[in-house]
């Protein structure tokens, strides 16, 4: 069975059958005893908000100081806000829609809604967003633990500058030794809420992140020794309000959530909480925005590089810099670590789901569990090795799949109102998110066309 199959069987049958989508459990929330499987009680609202803010901030974070830096810290911070709260708005589109058919996943509404083909899509985009961000957060570790290269000029990794540039600390045995050692062994659990504690650590994780940033960066604004940044964009032509919009796709793929949110709503106890949750997940990772944004491109200026991390390899001007420069690389290299069985665990189940989408669930056959488990760290890691920049990366994702799957299919879904939930103010939230998507993003993908092209010119 595939994720959603879009068909709507009897109660008694649905309440037995198995639902096998990207957002579901990878093991039934309650079955039978002859099943083989223990109850699951229900996941707890900390641990649901962990979960769902640790799908949120992954990457997403080191790109948007760069995305401040084009578009000035006032659009920038609003762009943050606007697209958090369309964001909570097309989750809210899902869910209404998902309790009002006693839907349990994406996929599945998808299929209800629009039948086959409208399944596919789902699981299409969700494969080819979370294989993104996955890459996204491999190149990330390799340029904090092995170095990056930037415009010319070489950043050191954690392990070269401790040790010097060695074959073991080159980026592919790095990266090779991480997929095997630490990705490896998470992304093995069948159940979402099994990685609640891990969900937490990487939270925390990323707040050490903002407040060492947020504190350097006071120090040296008191001090005099940090430049004025700019509050609004520079604009010296048509090419320059083009470029604005590349900012786009980083600011939508760091809020999309999901296809993890019914994944997380199954396990609830209450499933009334989801609301709550998703607004304060919300809440929790804008903020974490706002502060990582504004303080870093307040630290670095007009040097913030695509991946922030990798100005946290010189001399900040402050006591004790090379220690500070290693605890926010290392606490924010394990947090990437920390947040990618979150998204690899919807990207297999969609592949699968695509793949396979009549066979039995992938959590009841450990051969081809352990296959498509394999085949995905394989194609990541090469990719990884082969994509230069976080920034190339995201807005791809972000001005094709991103978009579809936390704008435009729910705003489809709340249009078609298959279930007769929609108001007024609904329909005209969702034509709007439509239009904005659409319009911004196709910008988005003809600058950086455009940019390609004047690239290989020059060259």
């Amino acid at each position: 069975m595939g994720i959603g199959d879009g068909s709507s069987n009897g109660s008694q049958q649905s309440a037995r059958k198995e639902i096998r989508d990207e957002t579901t459990p990878l093991l039934p929330v309650k079955v039978e005893e002859d099943d083989g499987f223990h109850e699951f009680n229900g996941a707890s609202f900390s641990g649901a908000v962990f979960n769902l803010s640790t799908t949120i901030v992954g990457a997403g974070i080191m790109a948007l100081p760069a995305s401040i830096k084009m578009l000035g810290i006032i659009p920038g911070i609003l762009m943050i806000i606007i697209v958090a709260l369309l964001t909570e708005a097309s989750i809210d589109m899902l869910v209404r829609c998902s309790h009002q058919g006693k839907i349990t996943s994406y996929g599945w509404l998808m299929g209800e809604v629009f039948g086959q083909w409208g399944r596919i899509a789902l699981q299409a985009s969700v494969i080819i967003n979370n294989v993104g961000v996955l890459i996204v957060y491999m190149i990330i570790i390799g340029d904090v633990l092995s170095g990056m290269t930037s415009a010319g000029v070489h950043h050191r990794g954690i392990l070269e500058g401790w040790f010097g540039a060695h074959l073991w600390n080159s980026r592919p045995i790095v990266l090779l030794a991480t997929a095997l050692l630490v990705f490896a062994p998470l992304v093995s659990f069948k159940r979402l809420d099994s990685l609640r504690y891990t969900s937490a650590l990487s939270v925390a994780l990323a707040v050490v992140f903002v407040v060492i940033t947020a504190g350097i960066a006071i120090i040296k604004l008191f001090n005099g020794t940090v430049a004025m940044p700019k509050l609004f964009p520079e604009l010296d032509g048509l090419n320059s309000i083009w470029n604005l919009f590349t900012a786009v796709p980083v600011l939508v793929t760091a809020y999309i959530c999901h296809y993890n949110v019914h994944s997380i709503d199954n396990e609830l106890e209450d499933r009334t909480q989801i609301k709550p949750i998703v607004r304060t997940s919300l809440v929790l990772c804008s903020s974490v925005y706002i502060a990582t944004s504004f303080f870093a491109y307040l630290l670095f200026g007009e040097g913030t590089l695509d991946d922030v991390l990798a100005n946290f390899d010189a001399n900040l001007g402050i006591p004790f810099s090379s220690v500070f420069d290693d605890i926010v690389r290392v606490s924010y290299a394990a947090h990437v670590m920390l947040v990618f069985p979150i998204v690899f665990f919807a990207l297999r189940l969609n592949l699968d789901g695509l793949l396979f989408p009549t066979s039995r669930h992938i959590s009841r056959d450990n051969k081809r569990f352990a296959i498509i488990t394999i085949s995905l760290l394989t194609v990541i890691y090469l990719a990884a090795i082969l994509i230069p920049s976080i920034w190339d990366a995201f807005q791809f994702t972000g001005a094709t799949a991103a978009v579809l799957i936390g704008f435009i299919f729910p705003a489809m879904v709340i249009l078609r109102d298959s279930y007769g939930i929609a108001t007024k103010r609904d329909k005209i939230l969702a034509v709007t998110m439509i239009v904005l998507a659409v319009l911004s993003n196709s910008v988005a993908l003809y600058s950086d066309a455009m940019n390609i092209f004047r690239k290989k010119e020059v060259a």
